[in-house]
């Protein structure tokens, strides 16, 4: 549960619907449990159509067009979505979030920013955000 809400804090339910979708299983491995209801360590078309976000997002997240998706491209994806997210909040592109860059672009993140901004310098790094997600699986 603490990562969900991290990671809805964190905004990324405004990044896309399908990077929320993979979150709310937690790390890779989980997500890729859960929607890999047949157990080869592949979601299939048909497997994704059981996770109406995932099946929303399976040919933008099948980069390699073998009609499966694999653990690596789900991080891919996920990975890629978090970029353009922080891209989107960080508006000076200094690689770090001001807590009114936070209040004007993602308010989920700004409600939450002091318990984010763990070393308190009043900015949210890269590093920051991912220790909040938590670990990766």
């Amino acid at each position: 549960m603490k990562v969900v809400s991290i990671l809805a804090v964190l905004g990324l339910a405004a990044a896309t619907t399908a990077t929320v979708a993979m979150a709310q299983a937690g790390g890779h491995g989980d997500r890729m449990k859960s929607a890999d209801t047949n157990g080869d360590g592949l979601v299939s078309r048909q497997e994704a159509a059981g996770k109406p976000r995932l099946a929303e997002n399976f040919d933008a997240i099948d980069t390699n067009k073998d009609g499966q998706l694999s653990k690596d491209e789900m991080k891919a994806f996920g990975d890629k979505q978090r970029a353009e997210h922080m891209k989107k909040v960080d508006a000076n592109g200094d690689g770090k979030i001001s807590r009114d860059e936070a209040k004007a672009n993602a308010p989920r993140m700004a409600e939450h920013f002091d318990k984010l901004d763990s070393n308190k310098d009043g900015f949210l790094s890269k590093e920051e955000l991912a220790a909040a997600r938590g670990p990766r699986k």
